[in-house]
């Protein structure tokens, strides 16, 4: 749908504006109030790069486990009681997603927790708009290491400004995610109803 198009676009023109390019410390937009350069960071300073795990050995349960892919199953124990960011550590390195806890991961995803008061949905943006396949380590299937992942280096600004950027980030994400549930469903239909006059 062109909603949706336009709504992806908008996303990927604010990752760029709303940041600091490579090399400088203000963005090109700013929201209103906000003055004064962003400082200059890594990962290892802003989250804790926590490894993923097996779980055979648990049982069935309503905590989520994740993978590179999403969701796999459930089980009876979490390895995180924070919010987190999921980021491949092998095969799928550059699709991060947000964890809601309680949740468990498997070993081919980290899971980062923030940490000196940073925003976690700040950090989410910052890790849609790095370029992962930068950092990847391998020349058969693409992986990346904690060292990697803490030496990236960004820029941040104040707890305030990093909400307020949160906040928009957040909202954009709903909107995308409710054009993208409207169009699944409208598929549904549409499918349903061809049935329908082929019966």
């Amino acid at each position: 749908s062109s909603r949706l198009a336009s709504l992806k676009k908008v996303k990927t023109a604010s990752l760029q504006a709303m940041f600091p390019q490579e090399g400088e410390s203000v963005p090109r937009i700013r929201f209103k109030g906000f003055e004064g350069e962003w400082k200059k960071t890594t990962f290892n300073e802003t989250v804790i790069i926590n490894s993923g795990r097996d779980y055979k050995h648990l049982t069935e349960g309503d905590i989520p486990v994740y993978g590179t892919g999403g969701y796999m199953l459930s089980v009876n124990k979490s390895l995180s009681e924070m919010d987190a960011i999921g980021i491949g550590r092998k095969g799928t390195i550059d699709k991060p997603f947000l964890l809601k806890a309680p949740f468990w991961t498997v070993d081919t995803l980290f899971f980062m927790t923030p940490k000196n008061d940073c925003d976690l949905n700040f950090l989410f943006a910052v890790c849609e708009k790095t370029n992962w396949r930068k950092y990847d380590e391998s020349t058969g299937v693409p992986s990346l290491s904690k060292l990697n992942i803490g030496n990236i280096e960004f820029n941040i600004p104040t707890k305030d400004e990093q909400q307020k950027i949160a906040d928009y980030f957040t909202n954009l994400d709903k909107q995308i995610n409710l054009q993208s549930q409207r169009l699944e469903k409208l598929k549904q239909i549409k499918a349903a109803c061809l049935d329908l006059m082929f019966v």
